[in-house]
């Protein structure tokens, strides 16, 4: 374990580190999303919505956040759904919460596409290097919810596997291939919904999702389809929206069962992240090894302390390795944000 005070700022080469040791899982967080597109680094997509250039979210759809003390856009947008529903059972006005669905599902269209990566500048050789990357672990955990993955197994969808096989393109365990690698979204995805029953489905190309657009375009078109990803707020709600699904809490047990060697990329493990620090600290890997950007010695004596503190007590052996060195972290990824 490395302690606390006494930490220097050498990190190791990734290809040298992966050499010597068997890293079956890989944890993905927003800064290999970055790595591909700046503009990811927004802090809040909450925020961003209320202050997007085409339709904000008004202060009634502000008030129903507030209502509801969250600002997770799937809770918000589920509760609607299910408001619109019994007031129509019970012959009661479901105009109101039908109407705030629709515009806070366009506020959230909007404010995405104001953050995120256009298809026509993603290269196809950058998707292949994901592809090529991600597939060389027995299983792919990520906590971020953009597309970039997504688009990644899209470029060979035979190298990995989503889980997403069911009919009409429903999660489902039983038609899962249990020789490929698996990728699974912790958080949910932006190409992912929550059907009416509860159950999680991926958006298809029929859908008008195969994302030369962009994916949740088509879910503004029905009531159904709530998104399901976990955006934002404390590590409490997010859990608690992990919980109430069942994809996702698959995929959350599947972080809590890895005990096998995991590496860690472009993850704080910050405080709204304690739901992920939880899993990872019951699970205990064999050995974690995690990407640190080499801004400044200091920088890295600082993230090696708190990573350090992360995992106290586990007897988890911590390797640090400098992110350009990984396929993730290679600057030649980089797309320039249009201004």
């Amino acid at each position: 374990m490395t302690d606390f005070l006494d930490v220097d700022a050498t990190l190791e080469d990734w290809n040298a580190l992966r050499a010597t040791t068997d890293f079956s899982g890989l944890l993905v967080g927003n800064g290999a999303s970055r790595t591909v597109w700046d503009d990811f680094g927004y802090d809040s997509l909450f925020e961003n919505a209320r202050t997007v250039e085409e339709k904000p979210l008004s202060p009634s759809e502000l008030s129903v956040f507030d209502a509801l003390q969250t600002r997770s856009f799937e809770q918000v947008l589920g509760a609607l759904k299910t408001t619109s529903r019994v007031n129509k059972a019970l012959a009661v006005s479901s105009a109101a919460p039908r109407n705030r669905y629709y515009a806070i599902k366009e506020a959230l269209i909007n404010t995405v596409h104001a953050v995120h990566i256009p298809w026509r500048l993603i290269e196809t050789s950058t998707l292949a290097t994901l592809n090529k990357e991600l597939a060389s672990y027995r299983t792919v955990f990520t906590t971020n919810y953009d597309l970039l993955n997504y688009w990644a197994l899209q470029h060979d969808s035979d190298a990995i596997d989503d889980l997403f096989n069911g009919p009409d393109a429903n999660f489902d365990l039983c038609a899962s291939r249990s020789d490929k690698p698996r990728l699974l979204y912790l958080h949910g995805g932006l190409h992912l919904v929550r059907n009416l029953d509860g159950s999680a489905r991926k958006l298809t190309a029929t859908e008008g999702t195969l994302l030369g657009n962009f994916a949740i375009n088509n879910t503004l078109k029905t009531l159904d389809d709530v998104p399901l990803f976990v955006n934002e707020g404390p590590s409490a709600d997010k859990l608690k929206t992990i919980r109430s699904s069942d994809y996702l809490s698959f995929c959350y047990d599947q972080l809590l069962g890895h005990g096998d060697s995991l590496c860690i990329f472009g993850h704080a493990l910050g405080e709204q992240d304690a739901h992920i620090v939880r899993a990872l600290r019951l699970a205990k890997p064999k050995t974690v090894a995690i990407s640190i950007y080499p801004r400044s010695a200091a920088f890295i004596q600082h993230q090696k302390r708190h990573y350090a503190k992360v995992f106290d007590g586990t007897g988890v052996e911590l390797r640090f390795f400098d992110s350009k060195s990984h396929a993730l972290g290679n600057p030649k990824l980089s797309v320039p944000v249009e201004d």
